[in-house]
């Protein structure tokens, strides 16, 4: 295989009104760049169906399914979401959701795959919350339990901020490992408890960053022995994010990539990759950022697969 499968969908840049601080055109432009570089056509690009409603409610509340789907939110739940919840936006929130559990199949099959979307992680099971609909990884990670496709998840969330919506859904869950690496200093205000929480301090720079991740991950994997592992590649560490707090550059964050995917390779373990956070108002910056992991994905997709010594998924 030369290029990972790309999960990819029009739907996921949808209009929101004039000046709003999310900055949505960064899927249709991260799609862009990576079609311009190379790294998406339709030899690779996946097209993912919708989560269905009945999907959407292992990890959320009917109520809030249907409220979502029916353009029917409260005032104060819309103000805590971020967004205004039109008929294109909750398309587009089943879209993304429908692309992290494809990208979770496809990264069954072929030990690597890349969502263009996802990492909604601040929704919790009764609504939504800063941006975040409908949480992707925590329904891709109960739908695939479910199906028997896999018995262990690991969810490694490194984006700026704390996973809190998918510590809160998944607690409990045995079977599903979360982790959150982030900065201590930042939304949300009420953290969560993951399974295991690592706060940087506000500032902390590629070095310290990389050096941490080194450490943790190989006996995290040992430990944890997942069948699958989601990976919030969020961009929002970046020292130039204006939500962000911490001090990566492009090149940090490049070697993160790198370094979460050669580790979890390395163990024979699947990733299922999904964007996450980032915040940069300048869209090119943005998209380039969110390229390096489709970049460092490619690269590695290119070698010989190792063995590894993990058994077989289950449903594989």
């Amino acid at each position: 295989m030369g290029r990972p499968p790309i999960v990819q969908h029009p739907l996921y840049s949808v209009p929101l009104p004039a000046g709003h601080r999310f900055p949505m055109g960064k899927f249709a432009a991260l799609a862009a760049l990576i079609e311009a570089r190379g790294l998406l056509d339709r030899r690779n690009r996946h097209v993912p169906g919708p989560a269905e409603p009945e999907v959407l409610a292992l990890a959320h509340a009917p109520a809030w399914v249907e409220a979502v789907l029916a353009g029917q939110l409260a005032p104060a739940a819309e103000r805590r979401l971020g967004l205004p919840v039109t008929p294109p936006l909750a398309a587009r929130a089943r879209a993304a959701t429908g692309g992290t559990i494809l990208a979770a199949r496809l990264a069954l099959e072929h030990g690597l795959a890349c969502n263009t979307a996802g990492g909604s992680h601040h929704a919790f099971r009764e609504g939504g919350a800063g941006f975040c609909v409908f949480n992707d990884v925590a329904v891709a990670s109960l739908l695939l339990i479910a199906e028997g496709r896999v018995g262990r998840v690991l969810v490694l969330d490194l984006d700026v901020h704390q996973g809190d919506g998918t510590a809160a859904i998944l607690a409990g869950e045995p079977r599903i490992t979360t982790v959150s690496v982030h900065c201590r200093c930042n939304y949300p205000a009420r953290k969560q408890a993951s399974s295991l929480d690592v706060a940087l301090d506000p500032g902390t720079g590629d070095r310290p960053y990389l050096e941490l991740l080194a450490g943790l991950l190989p006996g995290l994997l040992r430990r944890t022995a997942p069948d699958l592992v989601f990976y919030n590649a969020g961009v929002d560490p970046h020292r130039a994010d204006r939500l962000g707090r911490l001090a990566l550059t492009d090149r940090g964050l490049a070697e993160r990539d790198r370094l979460v995917l050669e580790t979890c390779r390395a163990a024979g373990v699947p990733v299922a990759t999904v964007i996450g956070g980032g915040y940069d108002e300048d869209l090119a910056a943005l998209a380039g950022r969110h390229a390096l992991l489709f970049e460092v994905a490619a690269d590695l997709t290119r070698r010989p697969r190792s063995t590894g010594s993990r058994r077989s998924c289950p449903g594989s």
